[in-house]
């Protein structure tokens, strides 16, 4: 006689992710997609490596830097160049490398027009996206023809998966720059929405993004690669006929993109408007809170999208261990207490009250709940880490999470405290470098764990499964 409880302890089957069709041939049988999901990498480098560049880092260093974004390109390319999927077509390794550059340059044209502006020539912004896709083609036919000279690597790729791992990159780093914005207390360095001082977001003069207002817009710019790093995968999970759960996922993911985008607009001007006038303007804290830990939310399930539709979840087999039932609720409660524990430091961040000389008020109760909550997260983590590491040694993928998450929390504890002790001891106004470096980092590497405490619960769900005995003795009705 059965009963639900079996049922709450299986496994999720790598059908209900699997692609449409039988074979898998949309998924593995093209280079196309893995090409394309390699061309956004190269781009979420190069713009990470950009933005250092426009940090002022000093002249040598910015050189050095900038000469990196092109290397990035470079070496992208030549991993495409030596990937061999298994195409029914064969494509030479230059071809795919022009791919890459291509892809990148498209992309690019989010931060190129800053280059020449609103106000340039027809014939200025031609030479300008013309030198773009130029250059970037001849940096990818470059790479994909040195990846050919290599030894080829001969592996099976979901491109699906590559592309959820890209995704969530630049995710987490939009999440960095969104740090870096609230640590310079820098949000309302541009007025306005969705311009930018009334230029056109993406036709904004680099000339004039300085201090505070670089960081915001840049912030903004990262948004528009994530938005549309997500409507491709979005179009790409259909395209390729992925499993309806994913296809349907991507479509509310894509959504929660829009709506994350629409509210990091409101948190500036409180309503829908384009004036940069005060008086029409009303800057909204409970959105700034919500903004911040539901790109978070984002994260998280990006983390989530590039297990399920990696190859290993695909060939993974799942086994049965008696603390199924533990191991599942413990690593599905650790997410839950970590968007709550953002939640509260979300709030201690943002609703600091500003008084006389540049002093703040901290709100005391955020401040004591963040710690409160911290420790109890703290201990759930290391325990969900020494179950996965010693408890499941025998799956590999579950005990590399498990030293993973123990590592990250002891991480983020540390960083907790100094970022703290960084923020108490501020003599004025003026924000010291050591402090947004500390905050920011405590921010960024609470992201990373939630993204590590993510996987392993939906790790857990797939490769943890009860035991027969355990579960024919639950389903059993006690004797008469």
């Amino acid at each position: 006689m059965d009963n639900a409880r079996p049922e709450m302890t299986r496994s999720i089957p790598s059908e209900a992710f699997a692609p449409a069709r039988p074979d898998g041939s949309a998924t593995h049988a093209h280079s196309f997609p893995v090409d394309l999901a390699l061309g956004f990498a190269a781009t979420v480098a190069m713009w990470a490596i950009g933005y250092l560049c426009m940090t002022a880092p000093g002249l040598v260093v910015g050189e050095i830097l900038f000469a990196a974004t092109i290397v990035a390109l470079f070496a992208v390319a030549a991993v495409a160049g030596r990937l061999q999927p298994g195409a029914l077509v064969p494509i030479s390794p230059a071809r795919r490398g022009v791919r890459v550059g291509i892809v990148s340059a498209t992309v690019n044209l989010l931060i190129v027009g800053s280059l020449f502006g609103s106000d340039a020539a027809l014939s200025t912004a031609a030479v300008w996206i013309g030198g773009l896709y130029a250059v970037s083609i001849a940096v990818g036919l470059a790479g994909g023809w040195t990846g050919g000279r290599l030894a080829p690597w001969r592996v099976e790729i979901a491109p699906l998966g590559l592309f959820a791992a890209v995704a969530a990159t630049a995710v987490f780093l939009l999440l960095v720059t969104g740090g870096l914005v609230t640590g310079m207390e820098a949000g309302l360095a541009v007025p306005d929405w969705p311009n930018s001082f009334g230029h056109n977001m993406l036709l904004y003069p680099l000339s004039e993004m300085t201090g505070g207002i670089y960081y915001e817009h840049a912030h903004r710019l990262y948004g528009m690669l994530v938005g549309v790093t997500t409507l491709t995968f979005a179009v790409l999970s259909w395209r390729l006929r992925a499993g309806r759960t994913v296809r349907w996922i991507a479509l509310a993911v894509l959504a929660m993109v829009c709506v994350q985008g629409l509210m990091g607009g409101l948190r500036v001007t409180g309503n829908l408007t384009m004036s940069q006038e005060a008086a029409d303007l009303a800057p909204n804290l409970t959105l700034a809170i919500a903004h911040g830990v539901f790109g978070q939310v984002i994260f998280a399930t990006f983390c989530g999208l590039a297990i399920v539709t990696s190859r290993t979840w695909r060939d993974a087999i799942p086994r049965q261990a008696t603390t199924a039932e533990n191991d599942r609720f413990l690593s599905g409660l650790l997410p839950l207490l970590l968007i709550g524990q953002l939640v509260l430091g979300a709030c201690y961040r943002h609703l600091q009250v500003h008084g006389e000389a540049g002093l703040e008020s901290h709100p005391l109760w955020a401040l004591h709940s963040h710690i409160t909550l911290g420790v109890l997260v703290t201990a759930l983590a290391v325990a969900v880490g020494l179950r996965n590491w010693g408890g499941h040694g025998d799956r590999p993928v579950l005990r590399r999470l498990g030293i993973a998450i123990m590592a990250v929390v002891s991480l983020q504890l540390l960083l907790g405290v100094v970022a703290l002790i960084a923020v108490m001891v501020r003599p004025g106004a003026s924000i010291p470098t050591w402090e947004i470096i500390a905050t920011s980092a405590h921010q960024a590497t609470g992201a990373a764990l939630l993204g590590v405490s993510t996987s392993i619960a939906v790790w857990t769900r797939r490769l943890v499964v009860a035991e027969p005995s355990v579960a024919s003795s639950a389903a059993e009705p006690s004797p008469a």
